[in-house]
């Protein structure tokens, strides 16, 4: 799908395994930048390399063009093909120091997060050739450039893109959609990163790799209904916490996804993970709003549910 003048986005369907064995389906978005060269963004699961190199055909590109990969961060569904594709293309692979780890060990990813069907889903390990930093501007292409922008919270490790010549922002899984499963190991980080991203003049389309292109408008809300469900999440996870102290982990996640209106079939670690976080950040304690209606609970800074507005730029 042609997104903007240099942005193709190519959406990817695969499955997860529940801990219950039950197969799950899944897409995600992958994003390939056309210059005279090509830079792709994420690499899909295992076996994306073929659906990859097909839309290049398909658009009279060929896989030899691709010069950089880069990983928005280390999950599987983003680096699970980065080995084949690094292997037939020879490409430059990118990605944030704080995922390298995960992407140049696989095993260790596994051992560190392991969801249940993961060797089905990851090629295998690959080198991290450019390190990326925050801010870094990367001229991938005679002129066309993007700017990296570092939003853990997901992970560590987590970026997003800045292509102004496109006014697009690739997110990545910074954006929490609301109705989805949130995943995440850092409620303070993300709900930081979401402020950043809020923030950027001039969003025209939000390429995120769990959610459809938004453009104008739809991009901002997107981003505000993304940090107001974390808002939600903390509250919700809190009041149930406080009402219920003794409550086992499987106890609080099944009670949050139940208050959340999310299947109870949606629990696993990856989810608890996400639980856990909350209570995190809830550590540190609430603060008053002040008259702009700014607060912080725990780490977390935003606004009030309903009341982040914006007239198409912020």
């Amino acid at each position: 799908m042609h997104i903007t003048e240099h942005i193709h986005a190519l959406k990817i369907p695969f499955q997860l395994t529940s801990p219950a064995g039950t197969r799950i389906a899944r897409f995600v978005y992958v994003y390939l930048m056309y210059g005279d060269t090509i830079c792709l963004i994420d690499s899909g699961v295992a076996g994306s390399e073929h659906v990859i190199f097909d839309y290049l055909k398909q658009t009279d590109r060929r896989p030899d063009e691709i010069t950089t990969l880069v990983l928005t961060h280390a999950h599987p569904d983003h680096i699970g093909a980065a080995r084949a594709i690094q292997q037939v293309t020879g490409c430059t692979v990118a990605a944030h120091r704080a995922d390298r780890l995960w992407i140049e060990n696989v095993e260790r990813q596994f051992r560190d997060r392991p969801i249940p069907n993961f060797p089905d889903l990851v090629g295998g390990s690959v080198a991290v050739d450019h390190v990326l930093k925050d801010n870094e501007v990367l001229d991938w292409d005679r002129g066309l450039t993007f700017a990296v922008l570092h939003t853990p919270g997901h992970s560590n490790g987590s970026i997003s893109l800045w292509l102004d010549k496109d006014h697009a922002l690739i997110s990545g899984d910074a954006v929490p959609r609301p109705g989805d499963v949130p995943i995440y190991d850092d409620v303070a980080a993300s709900a930081r990163s979401l402020q950043r991203l809020r923030a950027l003049e001039g969003i025209r389309v939000l390429l995120s790799s769990w959610d459809d292109p938004q453009t104008d408008d739809q991009a901002y809300q997107a981003l505000d209904e993304g940090l107001n469900y974390l808002h939600r999440i903390h509250s919700t996870v809190m009041t149930i916490s406080a009402d219920n102290p003794h409550l086992s982990s499987p106890e609080l996640c099944a009670l949050v996804l139940d208050a959340l209106g999310l299947p109870a079939t949606s629990a696993n670690p990856l989810f608890a993970r996400t639980i856990e976080a909350h209570r995190a950040a809830a550590s540190e304690p609430v603060t008053e709003e002040n008259e702009q209606g700014d607060y912080t609970y725990g780490s977390i800074a935003g606004k009030r549910e309903g009341e982040v507005k914006h007239d198409g730029c912020v």
